[in-house]
This record gives C-alpha cells, sequence and structure tokens, in this order.
C-alpha cells in the first residue's frame, strides 16, 4: 500500500449562531475522530470544545471520539444542547392547551 493511498480528506466542522468554522484536511486514514480533531488546531481556536462533554459526529450521525472516518468525511463538533426538546415541546403545549382553554372561556 502506497503512501498516498493512505491518506484521506476530511473535514472539521464547528458551528455557533453565528460564526461557522470549516477545517480541510488531509490525514492518515487509521486516525481516529479524536486526533484528526486535535491534528485541525480546533481546539485551541475554540477553548470552550470539551471533547469530554460535546458530542462529536459524521454527517449528522453521533460517532464516538474512537471511531474512524473514510475519505471526504465531515466530522461534527456538536455545541451542548441549552434546553432540552422533550421540556420545550412539552412547555409549548401546556402554553398552547392554556390559550385554548381560555378561548373557548371568553366565547
Amino acid at each position: 500500500m502506497s503512501i498516498e493511498s493512505d491518506r484521506i480528506h476530511v473535514e472539521v466542522v464547528y458551528a455557533l449562531p453565528h460564526e461557522q468554522r470549516v477545517m480541510t484536511l488531509v490525514v492518515n486514514r487509521h486516525m481516529t475522530v479524536e486526533e484528526i480533531i486535535q491534528t485541525s488546531g480546533i481546539l485551541s481556536l475554540y477553548p470552550e470544545i470539551d471533547l469530554s462533554k460535546n458530542k462529536v459526529g459524521v454527517f449528522s450521525r453521533n460517532v464516538k471520539l474512537d471511531a474512524t472516518v473514510r475519505d471526504h468525511d465531515r466530522i461534527e463538533i456538536y455545541r451542548p444542547l441549552l434546553a432540552d426538546p422533550k421540556d420545550i415541546r412539552r412547555k409549548r403545549a401546556e402554553q398552547a392547551k392554556l390559550a385554548s382553554s381560555s378561548a373557548t372561556k371568553k366565547a
């Protein structure tokens, strides 16, 4: 196997509300997701990223840090959720129920 065929192209992506960072790298195909993220330098640019807390994925599918990737994969670093989606839906449903019951009482 040649050295050239041991190399793959990947992207490391981190998105903030008003900024997106996409880093394109050529790495050894046997590197793990964690090694690629560390090699990218994104951790020094965004010190708030904590790989023990932030989830990571490849094309929107969660992966573990010890996973390997394929040529042209996109490694995504996810920000922590500010609120639980289930709680948000529950609160919206309660508000809608209250709004409809108060509208019914007025009618």
